[in-house]
């Protein structure tokens, strides 16, 4: 099998892109697992950065849900990339073809959650915009410097960057216990109001905001939506990218798995 140059390439593009794949989970679970262990250092190090957007994030309970994302994230590319590196180098069928099946059940599942957004586009932005509803009915509260969570520093960071406020407008965050319990004379959190200089335009916008002041009446489901649209030729791009790329190398796997049962038959 080893003069076959067809399945040369085969085998050793597998090898190649499963250990770029297994260096970064490798680097993704370490990240995670030093952030679960030791968060002071990023918060010492972000800390040096002068940067408003990564202030937002140098909370330990932020942090915290970081480390655990990064680590359950870093272990499926440590795994998937251990099974297709080690099937591919080793020549097994039993990897490859396990590496192969569980490739193909990410390429099914990313398929049929476009193929359900797209063919159900009024459920989906239903279901969308009760997920979102539901993130700050739970979780939204008023920001402390220590004790901001990682679903309020989203939201904070998503209505900053879009110029956006709540869901629908800014009526949504009366639905969070926590926001309603911290708020004081707040209508909206600040993060709703126009800023210059990543301050306050008007420093009465929190607790009497107004469409020259704030955002309040723009909902951050119509600026993602926006958002989207503008940039849609390259989410599409990127899409079928990944899409092709996860093919060649379900078609390699696969084809490597014939050509080594092939070539143990020849030999037997």
């Amino acid at each position: 099998m080893a003069s076959d140059c067809g399945v040369w390439i085969a085998k050793y593009l597998l090898c190649l892109f499963n250990f770029i794949f297994f260096l970064l989970g490798t680097v993704v679970l370490g990240a995670g697992i030093w952030l679960a262990v030791d968060k002071s250092s990023l918060i010492a190090l972000l800390k040096m950065v002068e940067s408003e957007h990564l202030e937002n994030f140098t909370q330990p309970r932020i942090i915290e849900d970081l480390a655990y994302v990064l680590i359950a994230c870093g272990a499926v590319m440590f795994l998937l990339s251990f099974l297709g590196y080690c099937g591919a180098l080793q020549e097994s069928t039993c990897l490859l073809t396990t590496y192969g099946i569980l490739m193909i059940l990410i390429l099914l599942a990313e398929l049929t959650v476009g193929g359900l957004a797209i063919g159900y586009k009024t459920r989906t932005k239903d279901e969308t915009m009760k997920f979102l509803q539901s993130t700050i009915t739970r979780y939204y509260s008023y920001s402390t410097s220590n004790q901001t969570d990682v679903v309020t520093a989203a939201w904070n960071e998503i209505m900053i960057d879009l110029n956006c406020c709540g869901v629908q407008n800014y009526k949504d965050f009366e639905s969070s216990p926590a926001w309603n319990a911290n708020k004081g004379n707040r209508t909206v959190p600040e993060t709703c109001c126009i800023l210059e200089n990543g301050m306050l335009k008007d420093p009465n916008c929190p607790n009497t905001p107004t469409d020259a002041n704030s955002y309040m009446n723009k909902g951050c489901f119509e600026a993602m939506v926006e958002w989207l649209i503008n940039h849609q030729n390259i989410i599409i791009i990127v899409g079928v990218g990944i899409a092709l790329v996860e093919l060649i190398i379900i078609f390699l796997a696969f084809c490597l798995c014939k050509a080594i049962d092939k070539y143990r038959g020849m030999r037997l």
